[in-house]
């Protein structure tokens, strides 16, 4: 939805806001703005805004700022932009990473690669996207958006709304992001633009290529526009991970004597006496090391997106627009894992040769450092993950004005479908060994015992376990249907109402999943001769450096064989093979949204300072349907399905109101307010009927359709001031309180589940915990601080002409969001309480450099087995990007990503005990541009 009509230009944008001109905007019945080219005189403030304007795109670093700081100066709430040449210029490997520098605004990095985004600190799935006023679909399942899966090649404008209006299908808890597409009446003339870039990652070695266009022209009343962008990226990460906390109790409590001989063993090498071993309460403050794996990871990306947009525009007060935009995004990770896993079903305590009973002291918890174990299962894995997504979005907007009148109305489709095709060849060999922490990771030795074994040099004693394969297929669907329309006035009895907008949205949006999972045993189908009786051996092995791109192992002096995905893939899934999806795995959740809300826009001075109000209240009615196969018990302990799909119906109703103020203090000086309550509603995934097994944990893990929404109430005053030269300082202080979080919890016990081992043998029955995500009890608060400064330097010392920095800061604290079965304190997962980005650029005519740098301070990733918090470390990147001009029209551009190859590191509790060590390298670009 577009709640604002665009100013014809002026030669700049950077006038002073003035009275007459916030009287001008809500007499259009405008709560936002995208580019107003304001008036620089009284005279252009009071002209009738009739001809629509959208951001140009300049090729200019510092002008993409000044065209950003006006969309932040005339909104009427809380928010930052970038557009078209700050999305496109600078150095970053899709949307996500583009978005990272705006204020309050952080991405969660998956091997090197920014993947979802996170608004001032909270989760991912706490913010709303939308593409052209639609909200998206990714094939996630969940409320965030894989931003990974868009090329920002096609992005023309990305706004953050911080503070929400009535007139927003919905406010996010951390805030919603709007992106834009380009339309061919964005551009006064007909414009042509490519791009080809060649980028090169310093740990693979491989050489990827990027190419985009944009084609846009006007025919009178008509306009047309496409654009398309393809890439391959190649990225390889060396790791160690896996390093996780394992309570005791996973030996202690074993009842066929490996549970007494752990008891003996901690007694006798670290004095802890037992006191009841079957009592986790006692048992989960002695910890160790649950597994060590050295692990390469080759993800190679295709991605390619593309939209079109037609317009018809017959004169300045009506527009009809069709927008679609498609792509697609297919990765295929290999991922070659060595791993000791030290809390093997078969194994115990043998010797203790250190303990640390300082470092976690003061939650009662003692860390055993260094073990020798009876029977580590050591692991080679050879894991192949094909991810395939598809998406599509389609929308047509109408937009008329008729004098007092504005009306729009949107109707339109968003869709994403995503298969993964997943298989681990796995290979095992059970021996005594020794498992340490070292300085950065750990690493698995042999020990002293007799039948000890080099894990990485004895392939004979590895025997085939299974081909794992899983099949899983999303379907992730969205319509929607909005109109809007808006009143202006003029009253002489009510001079401060300027606007009312009110209007109606109505979505369907649902989400399908389909799983299968088969093992392979032999070389057909219900034959099983290979397993403990084919080694590792028995494959054709290949060093991991020759296997990957690259050269050796990066992370330790180690080197070993594998088998390479390609050949698993080719061998192992005999003739005739598929992975059939099972019908009780499958579910659907389905969600039907009327919202109807109402507005007013009033405009008024207070002595000598112009006020500006928006306030509103918007009615959500929600309706859930859940459908799928309930799980039961059999009568043996395991778990069965109901033979029928069940459903189950759930929903809510609620009215949410918002006030949004602005006035200005002095020339330049801008104080804003804002209040609102708003709502994020639960992840898909978490509403369905399923039930997933963790056989190692003795746990499921099920839906819950009773879930309902998480809300927030907050508010946010900010003082900002507008500097002549286009520079903005800006400070603000916000306060969420947040209710109804979804955390997982204990909601029950299963008795008596068997569990088989690969070979199809009865392991044992054992009891499962069953936990579900529900709405926890209570709230907390998250405060923040959040600091922008934008300044050219030119106006310091003519000598300074063309430098300028930006830069933002935004420091966060949370009440407690939540406790550890052990009662340890945590902050919310995901909320970093300070990050920073700042960018030093210099740009003439011809040259332009920027050197960005940007900071996110350390979090909780998650909570172990709902008992240890696990911390990602802060987190600050280098990236550099230079251009020359050779002629008007043609650009080079040399771009940098990760200089100083920072690694992603991550520890359980202290960073004495780390979990996680990645290097994904540096991403070095070479490109050049035509702009016809």
């Amino acid at each position: 939805m577009s709640n604002c009509r665009r100013f014809p230009r002026v030669p700049t944008p950077r006038s002073r806001l003035l009275s007459r001109t916030i009287h001008c905007l809500l007499a259009a019945g405008m709560t936002s703005v995208s580019l107003p080219a304001l008036a620089q005189s009284e005279t252009d403030a009071e002209a009738t805004p009739t001809e629509l304007d959208a951001v140009e795109v300049t090729g200019s670093y510092s002008r993409s700022l000044e065209q950003a700081v006006d969309i932040k100066r005339y909104s009427i709430g809380f928010s930052d932009s970038i557009v078209a040449t700050d999305v496109a210029d600078f150095p970053e490997q899709n949307l996500a990473e583009a978005l990272q520098r705006m204020p309050g605004v952080t991405i969660q990095r998956n091997k090197g690669l920014g993947s979802t985004v996170n608004v001032r600190g909270l989760p991912s799935d706490y913010t709303h996207v939308s593409i052209n006023d639609l909200a998206t679909a990714s094939g996630s399942g969940g409320r965030d958006v894989e931003f990974d899966i868009f090329a920002s090649e096609i992005i023309q404008q990305v706004t953050v709304v911080k503070s929400p209006t009535a007139a927003d299908e919905e406010g996010g808890i951390a805030g919603s992001v709007k992106i834009s597409t380009a339309r061919p009446f964005d551009y006064s003339d007909r414009k042509l633009v490519a791009t080809l870039e060649g980028a090169h990652n310093s740990i693979s070695e491989e050489n990827d290529p990027k190419f985009s266009f944009l084609a846009a022209d006007t025919w009178g009343d008509w306009g047309a526009l496409v654009s398309f962008s393809k890439a391959r990226r190649t990225n390889r990460t060396d790791a160690t991970s896996g390093i996780n906390f394992r309570p005791m109790s996973r030996f202690l409590g074993a009842s066929d004597g490996r549970g007494e001989q752990a008891e003996a063993v901690l007694e006798r090498d670290a004095g802890l006496v037992i006191g009841d071993r079957t009592d986790t309460d006692e048992t989960n403050l002695i910890v160790f090391q649950d597994k060590v794996g050295d692990r390469v990871f080759l993800n190679e990306q295709d991605k390619w997106g593309a939209t079109t947009s037609l317009q018809y525009r017959p004169g300045n007060h009506f527009s009809l627009t069709f927008d679609a935009m498609v792509g697609g995004y297919d990765t295929t990770e290999d991922e070659y894992d060595a791993a000791a896993y030290s809390a093997s079903s078969r194994s115990t305590l043998d010797t203790i040769h250190e303990y640390d009973a300082d470092t976690l002291s003061r939650y009662g918890m003692v860390v055993l450092r260094d073990v020798s174990y009876t029977a580590t299962q050591h692991e080679f894995l050879s894991k192949e993950r094909i991810n395939e997504t598809d998406f599509a979005q389609y929308s047509l907007a109408m937009d008329w004005n008729g004098g007092a009148w504005d009306l729009d109305a949107l109707i339109g489709y968003s869709g994403a479908e995503k298969t993964l095709d997943y298989s681990n060849l796995k290979h095992v060999a059970y021996a005594p060994s020794r498992t340490r922490w070292t300085g950065r990771s750990g690493e698995t030795v042999p020990s002293a015992d007799p039948d000890t074994i080099d894990m990485y040099d004895a392939a004979d004693r590895y025997l085939f376990e299974a081909y794992e394969t899983t099949l899983e297929k999303t379907s992730d669907d969205k319509y929607a249907a909005q109109v809007n329309a808006a009143r202006s006035f003029d009253l002489a009895f009510l001079p401060a109402l300027r606007s009312a907008q009110f209007g109606g949205r109505y979505t369907d949006k649902s989400k399908e999943r389909s799983y299968g999972e088969r093992k392979i045993g032999g070389p057909s189908a219900d034959d099983n001769s290979w397993v403990d009786s084919r080694t590792l051996a028995d494959s054709p092995l290949q060093w991991i450096g020759d296997i990957v791109p690259g050269g050796d192992y990066g992370m330790k002096d180690l080197r070993w064989q594998q088998v390479d995905n390609g050949y698993a893939r080719g061998f192992f899934r005999y003739p005739g093979f598929s992975t059939p999806f099972d019908d009780s795995q499958f579910y659907r959740v389905d969600e039907e949204t009327t919202s109807l809300y109402a507005m007013a826009d009033f405009a008024f001075d207070v002595g000598s300072v112009p006020v500006a109000v928006n306030a509103g209240a918007r009615y959500v009615d929600t309706s859930v349907q859940s459908f799928g196969y309930h799980p039961v018990q059999n009568p043996d302990g395991s778990t069965g399905y109901t033979d029928t799909p069940v459903s189950q119906a759930g929903g809510n109703t609620d009215v949410l109101p918002s006030l949004n103020l602005s006035a200005e203090l002095s020339g330049g000086l801008l104080l804003r307010a804002a209040a609102s309550e708003t709502l994020i509603r639960p992840a898909l995934t978490d509403l369905a009927y399923k039930r997933t097994a963790s056989w190692s944990s003795y746990r499921f893990t099920d839906g819950n359709p009773d879930l309902q929404p998480t809300y927030a109430k907050q508010w946010e005053v900010g003082l900002e001031k507008y500097l002549d030269n286009g520079g903005l300082l800006a400070a603000s202080y916000f306060r969420k309180r947040i209710d109804g979080v979804v955390i997982s919890s204990l909601t029950g016990v299963v008795e008596d589940v068997a569990v088989y081992n690969a070979n199809g043998t009865l392991a044992g029955h054992y009891d499962f915990d069953v936990y579900q995500p529900v709405n926890a009890s209570g709230s907390y608060d998250v405060d923040g601080i959040e600091l922008i400064a934008q300044l050219p330097l030119g106006g310091l010392h003519s000598a300074l002409e063309g430098f300028g920095i930006n830069a933002n800061y935004t420091m966060l604290e949370s009440s407690l969001a939540g406790e550890s079965d052990l009662g340890i304190s945590t902050p919310m997962p995901g909320l970093a309480e300070k990050t920073y980005n700042v960018t030093a650029y210099y740009e003439n005519e011809r040259f332009d450099t920027r050197v960005s740098y940007n900071h996110t301070d350390e979090y909780v990733e998650s909570i172990g087995y709902n008992l240890y918090p696990i911390w990602r470390d802060a987190y600050g990147q280098l990236d550099l990007s230079i251009g020359y001009r050779l002629t008007d029209s043609v650009k080079l551009s040399l771009k940098g990503i990760n200089l100083t190859d920072r690694a992603t590191t991550g520890y359980t509790m202290d960073p004495s005990f780390p979990t996680m060590y990645e290097l994904s390298g540096r991403r070095i670009s070479l490109g050049i541009r035509f702009d016809l």
